[in-house]
């Protein structure tokens, strides 16, 4: 995510900092570097010329000129700058009024609507609310079954259209049907088009004046840059939209649609989809993504999502056992799940202060998470007694697990490897007594 700019930010931050003062010259050359690496990351001309307008106002005067540190002022400028351009403080889905209360997902084809209305179901229920998922798009060949298939994954109750059913009669029916059962709120999916047209508005605001949506969300694909800030921008122009879902936010290595939407529209970007899994889709925080745009980590989503992935008792138990030292390959295998939990390897190391950096500089960590899936199957093909007891692995033993495995010695002994530097670590750090300890189940690896 945001890989290109983040890592040319970094480059004109890291020549900042060799400055021990700076001049009017040099940060006006930096400033210039900042405008093109917005530029190459697709950030809306009128966006990036209006932003660094609100830099150099700031950067040019005595908040930077007259502080001790210089270059971690501007950095702190640059952030704050970013952190509004993107609307400042989290934007939160409005729920008040009577159940069921009707969201409405707008978009164009292939841009992720029915994956982001289950994402959102699984969303909603984590907040302990009751959705109910309405199909409206009755073009898209098996859009209806796409999304069924998906609510019932969630155990998402479904509204399913008769056949020949229009659009606006599925909508109202499907109020009907969740006004009966109770529902908290109904998710509505609504067609799409290859592009904007007079056809596919009509239809849309024919669902909007009728039901009275509390929210219309765009959904718009990130890696299209300024096309999806320009269909934004077409959208509230002739339907009205509240907010802004970004999908495919994972493989946007420039980020120019996260920077320019709320600028271009003013409408906030509510939630980013982080990856394929019903449980990628993230709140989105402009403080935290101006964070990782410039290479700061984002620890307080780290943290959110390691509350949500490990599990209190478990991790209680993994203390009990490391201050023992009785951690298992087992254990180890428990952690390497959790993990796997919070999401993809690359989206945790770009949480991570710094972390990204060290990988590009080492080739040391697995972003795409295959080493883990490999370690998984090495361990699942060990015996029990082996989890347990690893000093009994010997060169027959490990042919073995490799063969069973799909794998190698050289991988099966490069795991063990890792797994004794990691018992060894541990019991280092409790010996360090409680200020050394880590609590909370975090792994070792």
């Amino acid at each position: 995510m945001f890989e290109n700019l983040t890592s040319k930010l970094e480059g004109v931050f890291k020549r900042l900092k060799g400055h021990g003062k700076l001049t009017q010259q040099n940060i006006q050359e930096a400033l210039r570097e900042v405008r093109m690496a917005l530029l190459e990351a697709d950030v809306n001309f009128k966006v990036v010329k209006d932003f660094i307008g609100s830099l150099e106002q700031r950067a040019i005067g005595q908040e930077v000129m007259a502080s001790l540190t210089p270059a971690q002022q501007l950095i702190k400028i640059v952030k704050e700058e970013m952190t509004h351009l993107m609307g400042d403080g989290e934007q939160k889905i409005h729920l008040s009024g009577s159940a069921p209360v009707p969201l409405m997902l707008v978009g164009l084809h292939g841009c992720g609507k029915t994956t982001t209305a289950a994402k959102l179901a699984r969303y909603f229920q984590e907040q302990k609310k009751r959705p109910y998922l309405v199909p409206a798009d009755i073009y898209r060949p098996a859009a209806i079954d796409q999304l069924q298939k998906l609510g019932e994954e969630l155990k998402v109750d479904f509204y399913r259209p008769e056949a020949a059913q229009a659009p606006l009669e599925i909508c109202l029916r499907g109020r009907e049907v969740a006004l009966k059962g109770g529902y908290d709120l109904i998710l509505i999916d609504t067609a799409g088009r290859l592009h904007i047209d007079e056809a596919l508005m009509l239809e849309l605001r024919e669902i909007k004046n009728h039901l009275k949506p509390k929210e219309v969300l765009l959904v718009a694909d990130a890696m299209t840059g300024q096309d999806a800030v320009n269909i934004a921008k077409n959208f509230n122009e002739r339907l009205g939209i509240d907010g802004v879902i970004l999908t495919k936010m994972d493989g946007d290595a420039r980020g120019g649609a996260a920077l320019s939407i709320r600028a271009v529209t003013q409408r906030p970007i509510k939630f980013v989809g982080v990856g394929e899994k019903l449980d990628a889709l993230e709140v989105f925080h402009p403080d935290r993504m101006a964070s990782r745009i410039l290479g700061m980590g984002d620890v307080l989503t780290l943290i959110e999502k390691a509350e949500v992935a490990f599990d209190a008792q478990q991790a209680k138990e993994l203390e009990r056992k490391i201050r023992k030292d009785s951690f298992t390959l087992e254990d180890f295998r428990d952690q390497i799940q959790q993990v796997r939990k919070m999401g993809s390897l690359e989206s945790i190391l770009g949480m991570i202060p710094g972390a990204s950096k060290m990988a590009k500089a080492t080739g040391g960590f697995d972003a795409d998470g295959k080493k883990l899936v490999r370690i998984e199957a090495i361990i699942n093909s060990m015996t029990p007694k082996e989890r347990a007891n690893y000093a009994i692995i010997n060169g027959s033993r490990r042919l073995r697990i490799a063969k069973g495995s799909g794998t190698s010695v050289q991988e099966v002994n490069q795991l063990l490897k890792q797994y004794a530097q990691a018992r060894k670590m541990m019991k280092r750090l409790t010996q360090m007594g409680e200020k050394g300890f880590r609590r909370g189940g975090m792994p070792f690896f």
